[in-house]
């Protein structure tokens, strides 16, 4: 580097503000492909841990005893066996179990295989919020692996132009993602659209698929003006259409659909409002985010707006706030979590996401805290994160739920 800066020193004139980003651009995307390839060489893949017999018994409602008797008669799937020769099953081994059993046991196959039916609409989940730091996209692929873990079919979509939720999977953006590789390429209003099955990735976790995304989705902020602006009509539907038309291209394969929205209210964001049956604003309980939080909420209001003047509806099952990052000890955020109670009552989710030194361990590797492993941090610290990340997604599971009309 010092060279460089040297070079520039030398040629006797000052480095325009501009060309210095682009050179710190191509300094910092060269490092960060350079640790990758050391990191994650081209050859190697994210994979998920197996689960113990317990792990699976907790997750399914099929109990131990009925796991080994199966494991010794050679029925179901077959698990691996640890050096201390205790059982261990993959997911896509545990949902084998799931299907199994809702077979052999038709009455009960909704508790083994909780599918949705015909009569029980797609969900489509928007997790939103402009303020950085409000853990969206935490929330979002934490919910995503707890939704795959119990047995639901879903699909992750990226709408983030940086990215984050891809990354977490694996999807490197600069990397891995190449041009029309993101839901831009369904949304697009060119002859270059794609169907939207067409960049749908299977995922390391069985039952979950992205679409990742990229800088490339920020062309769709860019496209649209120009399309209003020439009132063309033969372009397709309407800019806030375009999300909910792809998804529903795909609605049969999933039972729930996450969107992790950019960190803006521009047109991607409009579409991700339009397109969800149900909404989940994360707010971090400081007083400068919930600041942030009402002008999000301000602006939403008169961009809805927007949809409502063109006739469209904007009924959602649900919209939830839900508190993260939180320290249980801090008295200020213990003041503006009961700030948040008062005036919003049964719409701030009632458990709350804490944090937890295992959360931000799971983060620096690019995991969940469902992908940690017994030793990497302390099985307090573990149980205490895992406890409150299953209270948080099993209520909004039960939003799910209750929007089916289940019990």
């Amino acid at each position: 580097m010092a060279t460089e800066v040297k070079s520039v020193l030398v040629e006797g004139t000052r480095e325009d503000s501009v060309d210095k980003i682009v050179r710190h651009a191509g300094m910092l995307s060269n490092q960060l492909q350079n640790l990758r390839q050391r990191m994650y060489p081209p050859e190697a893949s994210k994979s998920l841990r197996r689960f113990m017999t317990n792990e699976v018994s907790r997750l399914t409602s099929i109990p131990e005893s009925s796991l080994r008797t199966m494991d010794l008669e050679g029925k179901g799937p077959s698990p691996s066996r640890l050096e201390n020769n205790h059982r261990a099953y993959t997911l896509e081994q545990i949902n084998e179990l799931r299907h199994y059993f809702a077979t052999q046991k038709p009455n009960e196959a909704k508790s083994f295989l909780p599918h949705r039916t015909g009569k029980e609409h797609l969900q489509v989940l928007a997790v939103a919020n402009f303020k950085g730091g409000s853990a969206k996209t935490t929330t979002s692929v934490h919910l995503a692996h707890y939704l795959a873990l119990q047995g639901y079919r879903v699909l992750a979509i990226d709408l983030d132009p940086q990215a984050s939720m891809s990354a977490m999977f694996g999807a490197q953006p600069e990397f891995d993602v190449a041009e029309n590789e993101t839901v831009y390429a369904a949304l697009r209003y060119d002859e270059y659209r794609r169907p939207i099955k067409d960049v749908i990735r299977k995922t390391y976790f069985d039952g979950l698929d992205l679409i990742p995304g990229n800088i490339e989705v920020m062309e769709f902020e860019h496209d649209t003006p120009r399309v209003l602006a020439a009132r063309d009509r033969d372009q397709g539907a309407i800019f806030f259409e375009r999300l909910n038309l792809a998804i529903r291209e795909v609605e049969d394969d999933y039972d729930v659909v996450l969107l992790d929205t950019p960190p803006s209210l521009g047109y991607l964001t409009l579409g991700a409002l339009y397109a969800a049956t149900g909404l989940i604003i994360t707010v971090h309980p400081a007083m400068l985010d919930v600041a942030s939080m009402s002008q999000f909420l301000l602006m939403m209001g008169d961009l809805v707006g927007v949809i409502r003047d063109a006739g469209a509806t904007m009924e959602k099952d649900f919209l939830h706030y839900l508190v993260t990052r939180h320290d249980i000890n801090d008295q200020p955020q213990a003041q503006i979590v009961a700030l948040l109670r008062h005036l919003f009552a049964d719409d701030v989710i009632m458990p709350t996401a804490i944090q937890s030194t295992a959360i931000e361990a799971a983060g620096l590797g690019k995991r969940t805290i469902y992908e940690l492993e017994a030793g990497e941090v302390s099985r307090a610290t573990l149980k205490r994160a895992r406890e409150s990340m299953d209270d948080v997604n099993a209520a909004i599971l039960a939003l799910i739920q209750q929007s089916w009309g289940r019990t």
